[in-house]
């Protein structure tokens, strides 16, 4: 998942570019329209890792997605990361607006008794549309006894991001943009459409009331 139509750095936080890919990556919401959860992670949500939240932490995911990584969301070598102190500014500003939002999981750590943010995503709503931005995860590796470690963030924004959709649907959003559609997204039904076309769904949705207050985990 990228960032959407929108700005993205190039090199450096002076440059600064527009991007509008054709064509264009989106995400249906829902299985009638192609959107797919794969089987082991329904299994992994049946057991609810993670207490999901919304809206609680929203720069701390930033920061999380900004962060170097070992491995992408991709499963991939990360080769670093597009947001910068201008990016997490903007959307700073587009959150405390009500523009921007996040999903996060978080975890209990046993020995201090208190939760850990172990992964999320955050994006930008606009009526019935919502755009997906970035999202992270904290994996940790299991114990030498093959169980998980509780503050383990392994599939965390892929819960998340699961958990989001269906949240989307319910709450009646029209489209979900990816920009891009990696390998990671691909995996959920993720595909690509004309830019004429999607710049067609987009009118339709932006034209619509604000459906994020609707949005209920």
């Amino acid at each position: 998942m990228a960032c959407n139509e929108g700005p993205w750095t190039i090199g450096h936080a002076s440059n600064i570019q527009w991007f509008s890919p054709d064509p264009r990556g989106i995400l249906p919401l829902d299985e009638a329209d192609g959107f797919h959860v794969p089987r082991r992670l329904l299994s992994r949500m049946r057991q609810n890792p993670f207490d999901l939240r919304l809206d609680t932490a929203f720069e701390a995911v930033m920061l999380g997605c900004a962060a170097p990584r070992k491995e992408s969301e991709d499963d991939e070598p990360a080769t670093g990361t597009w947001i910068d102190d201008t990016i997490l500014a903007w959307y700073r500003s587009l959150h405390q607006a009500g523009h921007a939002h996040s999903i996060e999981a978080w975890a209990r750590d046993p020995r201090e008794g208190r939760d850990r943010l172990v992964g999320g995503l955050y994006g930008v709503s606009i009526g019935a549309a919502f755009f997906g931005e970035s999202m992270f995860h904290l994996p940790l590796p299991r114990r030498v006894d093959g169980s998980r470690h509780p503050l383990d963030g392994t599939d965390a924004s892929k819960v998340c991001l699961v958990t989001l959709v269906r949240a989307l649907a319910r709450a009646g959003f029209a489209l979900f943009d990816t920009q891009m559609v990696t390998s990671h997204v691909a995996r959920f039904g993720g595909r690509e459409i004309p830019r004429r076309e999607y710049l067609r769904r987009l009118e339709e949705a932006a034209a619509q009331p604000d459906r994020w207050a609707g949005v209920r985990l």
